[in-house]
């Protein structure tokens, strides 16, 4: 397995109405590469976004399901969500700023 780089372990945020509510409790959603552990997302959010300070990565996993089309079978990519909480005196993220 490579090492991941920083820039390489967050693919995008995730924007949903739910990831929006918990905002206000300063808890972000990444889309993040499956590989990437919770240490590297805590290293890769604090390095892309200055004046943050992480307290805590949860993560879940996202296994790939079967599809059908008519008689093709094929599957989707597994995926990686982390939903990151910032500490009180932190500064909170600005998607557009950092990414």
């Amino acid at each position: 397995m490579a090492e991941l780089r920083y820039y390489d372990v967050i693919l995008k945020p995730v924007v949903t109405e739910k990831s929006m509510e918990v905002m206000a409790e300063k808890k972000y959603t990444f889309l993040v590469n499956p590989e990437a552990t919770k240490t590297q997302i805590k290293e890769a959010v604090e390095k892309m976004f200055e004046g943050t300070k992480v307290e805590r990565v949860n993560t879940m996993n996202n296994i790939g399901k079967v599809k059908r089309r008519g008689m093709t079978f094929g599957k989707t990519a597994k995926t990686k969500k982390a939903i990151v909480k910032l500490t009180e005196s932190s500064k909170e993220i600005d998607f557009f700023e950092g990414m």
